[in-house]
């Protein structure tokens, strides 16, 4: 039975999603972005939210959740 009120989480230990802070910055080339990664998330088990990990917290610009890519060497 599917209960709706269910706070089922994946077990994962890998997230899911990264966050990221990205600040826009004007350069005289033109404006460029600048991402630094700043936390994890994992997808709840139903698909209906996530719990996000944060190491440090932002004062400017915006926080960006991405799915994690692999490393090409």
């Amino acid at each position: 039975m599917n209960d709706p009120t269910s706070t089922e989480v994946t077990t994962s230990k890998s997230p899911t999603h990264l966050a990221y802070h990205v600040r826009d910055i004007l350069t005289q080339e033109g404006a460029k972005a600048f991402w630094t990664r700043i936390g994890s998330a994992w997808a709840h088990g139903d698909g209906k939210g996530f719990n996000i990990t944060i190491e440090t917290v932002p004062l400017d610009g915006r926080i960006t959740l991405r799915t994690p890519s692999e490393v090409k060497e």
